[in-house]
């Protein structure tokens, strides 16, 4: 019902939303440090003010719930359906090739920008579907409303924040992942740990160690400075730790030291296998100098022993595992900061509907303590797992099939979507399943006419849940 209308609509404004994402993504709306009513920073709430100002120019009624959450409401009736997406985005990284990061283009049937997939554009394609019901007249006897965050990046805060003033709808669903629909993701443990050992003034000598940008990131590049060493020395393992690992180390000397640069390719870290880890790639190169010893070079030999370069899966930590509905636990060292006599690091695990806090939480702690580091966490997140037999989700992946006459079924994932902890949240699109849209990476991307389909795709469910 409505098709034909609804096609012709999204393609007769397909320009106008190219220039609303366009609008949106540039603006950098990475998390930023408080200020008073911003509690994300200027970035976010920029975001937030414009894209409600959008939404408000196209007849919605619009809330900002203290720069946290603002929201577009179709009409003043019963809730029924929810669409969360989000307008903060990662940090720009480096790389990038085909445009700048906050200089969004179209080349190529691609929208290029950070945000373009992640969140911006689908969230716009969730906009332009309400608006195409609204102004094609199509009736509707509950209400669909569009809820735009600012923190899903750094831990969804804002929701808890909104939820703490509004309830769920009976049904939500975030243009936050990949078509068909996802109604499982796994439980996660951002592993916090921190160690100290006695600083020491023997040559050569580790100076520092730096790498990683966010938990949920693979670094692409890690920092290193040391002293005390031969550059031709250096050099040397440098080219068989690149042979071992595929990453590259540049190395810098001056008088007194020597700064290595490792140089691996970043990803999201819900794909560890996408990447290569500039950071275990570095503590591979410096436990293999000739360091003198001493507590810090013991513990970063213990540490990759139990996060060695290319284990993705947890096997060195003992938390390896896998269930048949939502797959491998995967695992990515993300952020590690050493000086002479401190060591504060962080991985990020996705962990399948069979973990729990005792086969991971426990198991991880007490391999910390086994090589004198410190487990920082008292809990890990729970899975997520929604009845793929509910008619909101039959829903789903019907329109899904009518649109893409692909199959429709539900799949996992270990990437946490923005509806993670909601009840009845599951992912909906807003990319197909072949699609690599470089997320979290240099040169992200979306493809123009995903983002059309998406935006029918969300009228059609919002005249078929709502109407």
């Amino acid at each position: 019902m409505y098709r034909k209308e609804i096609e012709q609509y999204i393609e007769d404004h397909k320009q106008e939303m190219i220039e609303d994402i366009f609008t949106l993504c540039r603006i950098d709306s990475q998390k930023m440090p408080y200020e008073e009513g911003m509690p994300y920073g200027k970035g976010p709430a920029r975001a937030l003010t414009e894209a409600l100002s959008i939404a408000e120019r196209y007849g919605f009624a619009v809330t900002n719930y203290d720069n946290y959450v603002g929201t577009a409401d179709f009409n003043d009736k019963e809730k029924q359906l929810d669409i969360l997406a989000h307008l903060d985005v990662v940090p720009a990284g480096e790389g990038w090739k085909v445009t700048e990061p906050f200089e969004p283009i179209l080349k190529d049937g691609k929208l290029f920008g950070r945000g373009t997939a992640d969140d911006k554009g689908p969230a716009m394609a969730a906009l332009y579907g309400m608006r195409a019901v609204k102004e094609l007249g199509i009736p509707l006897s509950r209400n669909v409303r569009l809820i735009l965050g600012t923190d899903e990046e750094c831990g969804s805060s804002d929701l808890v924040h909104y939820y703490g003033i509004e309830k769920e709808a009976p049904m939500s669903f975030s243009p936050d992942a990949a078509y068909p629909v996802t109604n499982v993701e796994k439980g996660g443990l951002a592993g916090h740990f921190t160690g100290s050992f006695e600083p020491s003034d023997k040559l050569p000598k580790l100076v520092s160690l730096e790498a990683g940008i966010k938990v949920n990131v693979v670094p692409g590049k890690a920092y290193g400075i040391v002293e005390g060493l031969e550059r031709s020395v250096m050099d040397e393992v440098a080219k068989q730790v690149e042979e071992e690992t595929g990453v590259r180390f540049d190395l810098e000397t001056t008088e007194s030291a020597t700064k290595i640069t490792a140089i691996g390719t970043g990803a999201h870290a819900a794909h560890p296998d996408d990447g290569n880890n500039a950071l275990t790639g570095l503590l591979t190169y410096l436990t293999s100098l000739p360091l003198a010893p001493c507590g810090q070079v013991t513990v970063l030999h213990k540490l990759l022993e139990l996060i060695p370069h290319g284990d993705v899966h947890g096997a060195g930590l003992g938390i390896a595992m896998e269930d048949a509905i939502s797959g491998k636990l995967t695992l990515a060292f993300s952020l590690l900061k050493v000086t002479e006599d401190q060591l504060d690091g962080t991985f990020d695990s996705r962990c399948p509907l069979c973990s729990n806090e005792e086969n991971v939480l426990k198991v991880v702690k007490d391999k910390m303590a086994s090589i004198g580091l410190i487990l920082e966490n008292k809990s890990m997140k729970k899975p997520h797992h929604v009845d793929g037999e509910s008619d909101f989700v039959k829903t789903l992946l019907k329109v899904y099939e009518e649109y893409t006459g692909r199959k429709g079924e539900c799949q996992s994932m270990g990437g946490g979507t923005y509806v993670h902890n909601l009840e009845n949240g599951v992912a909906f699109g807003a990319s197909m399943p072949e699609t690599d849209n470089r997320i979290h990476g240099a040169d992200e991307f979306a493809i123009l006419e995903e983002l059309v389909v998406s935006a029918k795709m969300f009228a059609q469910v919002i005249v078929e849940l709502c109407g």
